[in-house]
């Protein structure tokens, strides 16, 4: 005599805990006052791999990552401070969402270094990503992509907010590529350094459409963490008290720019320590001369105990 199957029942006791866990969850992936980060910055992973929102994340100075999309399987990561996701079959690269939150009195632009690591911890890989115009009270939301890693490289299996920089939005640096309303773009390169001596360019670009005539050396205001003066810094014409390694500096003279033309100035310095408290310079302002509009940089001037700065003068950059 055959006997019926019995009817399956609902597993509550299971399904319980996991909608309490998602109903937690909910609140946090639904921000009010939030947009989405520029072109270049955005994007979800494809199809096939797996993200895992990691809510414990305490980030720095208002960025988070909220999480890591990943292709395949890796172990599980040990650092309690990293973001984590599990690997499953699929090719969509290695990349980590994350959020700005401006929690200031005024709009920011963000300069955002994101460590993607191993499971040991160690770094694979840095990128920088810059959010711009972050409104008080807002959230910027984007994705930073692993574009970099070598294909011998160990599997990634975390990432973490390395550093955060910002300066208010009126003094931020022009995007590339685009022309600010003074028709002067001002702006700095990666710099060289080399048994102690730091060397960081200084670049003027006529953007506009009228001549642009500068004279002798930009003229600088070193800040702290704070966006505050720093003091006891002495900021020298030249850099021959520096070094007399880097070359010799150009005399002053007028420098006159027509549209399309570009100069250059220097920072010189070195980051000798001896007794006494270390310096470090995370933001400069900068005016191309008197009068002339602002524009905040972030060369991380790490000056030592030496307490001086090299300036170099403008001069025209020839064409090559």
């Amino acid at each position: 005599m055959s006997r019926r199957p019995a009817p399956l029942r609902p597993r509550l006791a299971a399904t319980a805990p996991l909608l309490v866990a998602l109903a937690a969850i909910a609140p946090l992936l639904a921000a009010c006052g939030s947009e989405s980060a520029g072109a270049g910055n955005t994007g979800a992973g494809a199809a096939g791999s797996s993200t895992r929102t990691q809510i414990a994340d305490p980030g720095m100075d208002g960025v988070r990552i909220t999480s890591l999309t990943l292709p395949t399987p890796s172990p599980s990561p040990t650092d309690d401070y990293s973001v984590s996701a599990d690997r499953l079959p699929g090719d969509a690269g290695i990349s980590a969402a994350y959020e700005v939150t401006n929690d200031g009195t005024e709009t920011l632009t963000y300069s955002v270094i994101f460590t993607f690591m191993s499971g040991d911890g160690g770094s694979m890989g840095n990128e920088t990503v810059t959010v711009r115009d972050v409104a008080p009270g807002k959230t910027v939301r984007g994705t930073v992509r692993a574009d970099q890693l070598p294909s011998s490289a160990p599997l990634v299996t975390g990432a973490k907010v390395f550093q955060v920089l910002k300066v208010p939005a009126d003094e931020a640096p022009a995007e590339p590529g685009t022309c600010p309303p003074s028709g002067i773009r001002v702006s700095t390169d990666q710099g060289d350094a080399a048994m102690g001596l730091r060397v960081v360019g200084l670049h003027l670009d006529n953007c506009g459409t009228g001549t642009y005539t500068v004279e002798g050396y930009p003229l600088l205001e070193l800040l702290d963490d704070n966006r505050e003066p720093v003091t006891g810094i002495k900021i020298l014409d030249g850099s021959g008290e520096i070094t007399t390694g880097a070359g010799p500096d150009e005399q002053p003279r007028p420098v006159t720019l027509k549209p399309g033309e570009s100069a250059t100035a220097g920072l010189v310095w070195r980051n000798t320590t001896q007794s006494g408290t270390p310096v470090n310079v995370p933001y400069v302002r900068i005016r191309a001369k008197t009068g002339a509009a602002p524009v905040m940089v972030t060369p991380g001037l790490d000056l030592g105990t030496t307490g001086k700065l090299g300036v170099r003068p403008w001069k025209k950059t020839e064409l090559q």
